[in-house]
């Protein structure tokens, strides 16, 4: 398709002589000569422009496959009924927003009678358009008019959230889309991963097609662009982006001074990806076609979006002497109020034969995504007030006057006495367009959007796996101890292929390279090369069948395929068990966003903060040390966030992990496990623990009990260490207490402190002397639980940024190693010693 497809063809018989020439010139030249000469040709003459037209001519457009007139009159219910629920929350103070769907609705509408089937299809929808879904369920008697005018009214129960929001309606939305920016991310790893399921043999997903509705604006978010080339590279023929293009960001235009459409054509077509152009609506092709040199054409192409949406709300004289100067013959034939009619709202975006079309070539394109973009009006049919307006995003409602001017331009039967009250009535249609809506969705396969889990729970992992972690024995990193540990669940038949794990490029930082010539490299294109270390026994070995997924340097990306993976046990019945590990400092961090969106999704798997801690990473200085990531994954409602010790808490915490995430409970949780590259003993399992590990505190070693060291982590062996100085050097007997989590003591406490005795109070009951609180995170991490602590409490910690040193030296800086516990301690016990202590140890 090009510019000159839609441009009439002044003279087609010598067309066809140049066409025949330039033919016989590859068969005796060759094609590399005959693009040299066109080549230099087009330098002569001046290379096109990228056509600002449709990529689909009208001419060329497939026969509409439905009853046009019901639809039309389906999608005016759609639209009255989302205006008319946002007006009415409005009531509340509440409003929502109304202009996005207006502009997208024939974009939805085509998808929903046409293209989107229930059982197989994944829909990643605008989130600002979620006011037309919920009227459209509404039409298909999935919501009633009760739920409806419970809007953003959640509060007790049966309220609509304002936007896509799984967890908060666990049958109706599967994907998140809000925050903007994640949806696109999401979707193309989706896309991947459902690959991904095919090429491993779990499941036959070739009939399902990935669809992302974004807005124009939204791409401007660096995650809605940033794995394009992913989505190229994969070949993802499974996967359509539809831009709704109506040129408006949330205050003004998306680009004012230039052209959204053309950057994105670019933006897209250099990453590879097919690109659908749906621009221009049926109304232009009479002034197209009088455009005989394209000089309309190369106009449209030219003027800039914010100057295009001052045309479409101005008058018909102001586009005639603006928009078609030195043009005036090709406008001459149209009236002014025609002028405003098509310059004002033809666009492809709100017909649905063009639509269709668009969305026809979509699936019609092969080994690799499309991107469709679709120009529409933002707020088009709510009326001047709302069409092409800067403020739209932030009118919340209509007034009575404007509903009615919107019931007589979508012909509905609303009489007057309807719209005399303070708000408008919702609208049912009859059982002509009721019928033919059941008939389209059966037909597909069932209602969209909808979310299902429909799975068997996995049985329970083999002891095996775990004994060795429980026995003991050793000098390794707890880094290394988790890797193990999976190394050996993915070898159990039963579960084992379930496994995805997934990592950012630095699996030989972590110790996974021993699952290379196993678990394989996933690649859709398998190993195409030899590997420079294929004589070595764990050297780098892709495969299209391959278990790990590394994703190269892009937390976001894998965060991206972790929560495709984790939700699997609802977008297709399979249960997986995805692990992501990463350098701690740059999870939370960098991607806490998807995170929780994460947890809206209700994904299930385990997120591992490998190299954790403030001291642990040495030499890797302030950016790369993480005394915080304990924090902020402990805001996150869904997140179980543990900070073992020793290799027997990891194998204790997997188990309980998969038991609640992948057992009979089935809960909707996950884990953040912090690991640390710092070789230390591993002890075995002492009798009886298992319960505490897993609540979060237990008594590790008894030493005297004349205080209470408690530690997390790699601060154990300093708690441990300072238990030994202070009974050899100043007589002092102390306990230490290992705390596998902060975070799941203070969420217990302050579950139950109004009706019982949070776990740690009574943990600590009859403990004598003060509460020394110790880890390699920040104290506020510790000082979590400091309420429910009715001894006397000092918190150590590594507040402050990162230090390039050796891990003595940042432990002594931050004071918390040994020498510093045994301080603090002392000043709390005994001041009068503390001092010489201090001394002693500078």
């Amino acid at each position: 398709m090009s510019l000159w497809d839609q441009i009439p063809d002044v003279d087609p018989e010598e067309t066809a002589e140049w066409r025949e020439s330039l033919e016989a010139l590859v068969r005796e030249a060759g094609p590399d000569r005959a693009r040299y000469l066109m080549g230099r040709l087009l330098d002569t003459i001046g290379r096109p422009p990228v056509p600002y037209l449709n990529t689909v001519p009208t001419g060329e457009e497939p026969p509409y496959p439905g009853d046009l007139a019901i639809e039309e009159r389906i999608a005016a219910y759609d639209r009255w009924n989302a205006a008319a629920m946002v007006t009415r929350a409005s009531k509340y103070g509440l409003g929502g927003h109304i202009s996005t769907y207006a502009s997208a609705a024939w974009l939805y509408e085509v998808g929903f009678n046409h293209f989107f089937h229930g059982t197989e299809d994944q829909v990643y929808f605008q989130g600002h358009a979620s006011p037309g879904i919920y009227a459209r369920a509404f039409l298909e008697g999935r919501l009633t008019e009760a739920r409806l005018d419970r809007f953003r009214r959640e509060v007790g129960g049966g309220g609509l959230p304002s936007y896509p929001h799984p967890r908060a309606m666990p049958d109706f939305w599967q994907f998140p889309t809000v925050s903007m920016g994640l949806g696109p991310l999401n979707a193309i790893y989706q896309a991947r991963f459902n690959r991904y399921l095919a090429a491993r043999g779990i499941k036959d997903t070739s009939r399902g097609h990935v669809w992302a509705f974004l807005g124009d604006g939204e791409m401007d978010e660096p995650e809605a662009t940033a794995a394009l080339p992913l989505a190229a590279r994969e070949g993802l023929d499974n996967l359509t982006f539809v831009i709704n293009c109506n040129l408006q960001r949330l205050d003004g235009p998306v680009r004012g001074n230039t052209r959204v459409v053309q950057e994105l054509e670019n933006v897209f077509r250099g990453a590879g990806w097919n690109v659908v152009k749906a621009l221009w609506g049926e109304e232009w092709d009479g002034l197209l076609a009088r455009d005989l040199g394209g000089r309309l054409a190369a106009r449209l192409g030219e003027v800039p979006d914010g100057q295009f949406q001052t045309y479409a709300a101005s008058d018909g004289a102001y586009i005639r002497e603006r928009l078609f100067r030195g043009l005036e013959n090709l406008a001459a034939p149209y009236s002014d109020a025609d002028l405003e009619r098509i310059v004002g709202g033809s666009r492809a975006g709100h017909e649905p034969r063009k639509v269709h079309a668009a969305y026809r070539a979509a699936l019609d394109h092969r080994d690799g995504p499309t991107v469709i973009l679709a120009q529409t009006v933002k707020g088009w049919t709510l009326g001047s007030g709302f069409e092409s307006r800067n403020a739209n995003h932030q009118m919340k409602k209509l007034t009575q006057d404007e509903f009615r001017a919107m019931r007589d331009r979508l012909d509905l039967p609303v009489p007057d006495s309807a719209l005399a009250g303070e708000l408008p009535p919702y609208l049912r249609p009859g059982p002509e367009e009721r019928e033919y809506l059941a008939e389209r969705r059966n037909a597909l396969g069932g209602p969209v959007p909808r979310r299902v889990t429909a799975y068997a729970p996995l049985p329970p992992a083999p002891e095996r796996p775990f004994s060795a972690l429980t026995k003991g024995g050793g000098t390794i990193a707890t880094t290394m101890a988790f890797v193990r540990l999976v190394k050996d669940l993915m070898r159990v038949p039963e579960s084992g292929h379930r496994w995805v794990p997934i990592v950012p490029d630095e699996a030989r930082t972590f110790g996974m390279e021993s699952l290379f010539p196993t678990a394989k490299i996933y690649s859709s294109l398998g190993q195409r090369y030899d590997a420079v270390d294929r004589e070595l026994l764990l050297s780098y070995k892709e495969s299209a069948s391959g278990q790990i997924l590394n994703e190269g340097i892009t937390e976001a990306g894998c965060m991206a395929s972790f929560t495709a993976a984790a939700t699997s046990y609802a977008t297709h019945g399979e249960p997986m068990i995805p692990f992501y590990i990463f350098y701690s400092m740059f999870g939370w961090q960098r991607t806490a966003d998807q995170m929780w969106a994460f947890a809206d999704q209700m994904g299930r798997g385990f997120l591992i903060g490998a190299t954790a801690g403030r001291t642990t990473m040495t030499g890797e200085g302030l950016q790369h040390a993480d005394g915080h990531s304990q924090l902020l994954a402990s805001v996150n409602p869904a997140c179980l966030s543990y900070d073992p010790a020793f290799a027997y808490e990891i194998g204790v915490i997997v188990r309980e992990g998969l038991r609640r995430m992948y057992g009979e409970a089935g809960e909707d949780v996950f884990y953040y496990l912090t690991v640390y590259n710092e070789p230390m003993p591993q002890p075995q399992m002492p009798e009886g623990v298992e319960e505490g590990i897993v609540r979060g505190v237990y008594r590790y070693s008894a030493g005297g009990g004349q205080a209470q060291i408690l530690a997390s982590g790699t601060a154990m062996h300093w708690a441990l260490e300072a238990q030994r100085l202070l009974a050899d050097d100043w007589g002092v007997g102390v306990d230490v207490w290992s705390v596998t989590s902060w975070s799941e003591l203070r969420r217990e406490a302050m579950a139950t402190e109004r009706e019982g005795v949070p776990y740690i109070t009574a943990a600590l009951s009859g403990a004598d002397g003060p509460v020394v609180a110790v880890s390699d995170w920040m104290r506020a991490v510790p000082d979590q639980i400091r309420p429910w602590v009715a001894q006397d409490w000092v918190s150590l910690g590594t507040d402050g940024f990162g230090l390039s040193d050796t891990r003595e030296a940042a432990r002594r800086h931050f004071g918390v190693d040994a020498r510093a516990i045994t301080v603090a301690t002392l000043r709390a016990l005994k001041p009068e010693l503390a001092e010489q202590a201090a001394q002693r140890y500078a």
